[in-house]
């Protein structure tokens, strides 16, 4: 009876192994799964509104106005609320009952006296400090700094994920044209990346969001990502010029494939390796930048949640310095985190580099 031969792990499942023995890298990936944990759960978290709760026979779940204001079931408007639901529910429906997130806070305005009963309304300004109440402080108009972190968790890395998202669409797509087709496509393709890469990139995001009207987080996640993705083409089109006179995809030439076929089929999936780095590198650059024009008074307006805001906060009184401490390490440990990750897959997937920790 023959032996059978170990199964082939093939180049991700090296890749993969490798990664593991790096425990910063793993930790980080451990960080960021615990920020989009927080940014999922945030209305469950920290909020005034019910997660669920039974109104008038039905079954409502009014936090998912955090995400969407849409989302607010109508019957609280019509009924009058005002958005104080405690108070509220058993006085309009007292067979009501309700789930309520672990921190009665709001990250849009302050808590007002009473509102959850035998609660005082939340301090502002320098009487604001971190308490058993309020966290992390609160802001100069008495808003709790906790929730609004939690909820600028949910901004951090929806503008980090779908900017990336879009600068990799971008980047690939303009990156293969000129790799796999060569000639004036790929002086096109170059020409127009080294126009955008000369521009300072803060600089046109400013120009883009002062002339933009009406700014929102979306069109801030936009703007990030149609300016980041040229380093993530140039590095596509290397890996096209490289492998577009490779054997396999001379024998998918051979077999009559399209060269959209090849591209999407064959091309891509194997230069996707070294493409990663940037874009992993990118979601940490968008939030810095995005972190950076809340903190200019740039980013989306209020009452959009966001970290960059809340240091922006910090400006008119220097003596709160919690409105500076815990954003700013906020910012710090996620750009760090997707930097350290964006660094192990650099390694694991370089063959140089993983010859060189040899």
């Amino acid at each position: 009876m023959t032996a059978s031969l170990p199964r082939p792990i093939g180049f991700w499942g090296d890749a993969w192994r490798r990664f593991r023995r790096r425990p910063l890298a793993v930790a980080a990936v451990a960080f960021i799964g615990f920020l989009a944990a927080v940014a999922i759960l945030a209305p469950a978290i920290a909020g005034t509104k019910p997660v669920l709760c039974r109104y008038k026979g039905r079954l409502y779940a009014p936090c998912l106005a955090y995400f969407d204001r849409r989302l607010e079931p109508v019957v609280f408007a019509q009924d009058r609320f005002r958005g104080s639901y405690p108070a509220n529910l058993a006085a309009k429906d007292p067979e009501s009952w309700a789930i309520w997130p672990l921190v009665f806070q709001d990250p849009f305005r302050a808590v007002r006296a009473d509102e959850w009963p035998g609660r005082p309304a939340n301090p502002s300004r320098d009487q604001g400090r971190p308490s058993r109440t309020n966290l992390f402080g609160t802001d100069q108009y008495g808003v709790d700094v906790f929730a609004k972190m939690v909820h600028g968790t949910t901004v951090a890395l929806l503008v980090g994920f779908v900017s990336m998202g879009l600068a990799s669409v971008i980047g690939i797509t303009l990156g293969a044209l000129g790799g796999y087709f060569g000639g004036w496509a790929d002086s096109l393709v170059s020409r127009f990346t080294e126009v955008v890469m000369c521009i300072p990139t803060l600089i046109l995001i400013l120009a883009l969001v002062a002339i933009v009207e009406k700014p929102t987080i979306w069109k801030t996640m936009a703007i990030i990502g149609a300016t980041n993705w040229t380093s993530i083409a140039r590095l596509t089109r290397g890996e096209f010029l490289r492998l577009r006179q490779s054997e396999f995809v001379m024998a998918a030439r051979a077999a009559g494939a399209g060269p959209l076929r090849i591209m999407l089929r064959h091309i891509l999936p194997n230069s996707l390796a070294p493409v990663l780095v940037p874009i992993t590198f990118g979601i940490a650059s968008a939030i810095l930048i995005e972190s950076s024009l809340s903190f200019l008074g740039f980013g989306p307006p209020p009452p959009s949640a966001s970290w960059g805001a809340v240091l922006n906060d910090a400006r008119s009184n220097l003596s709160m310095w919690w409105l500076v401490l815990f954003p700013g390490m906020a910012i710090f440990l996620t750009v760090l985190a997707y930097n350290l990750v964006g660094e192990a897959l650099q390694e694991v997937t370089d063959p140089r580099l993983r010859e060189s920790r040899k």
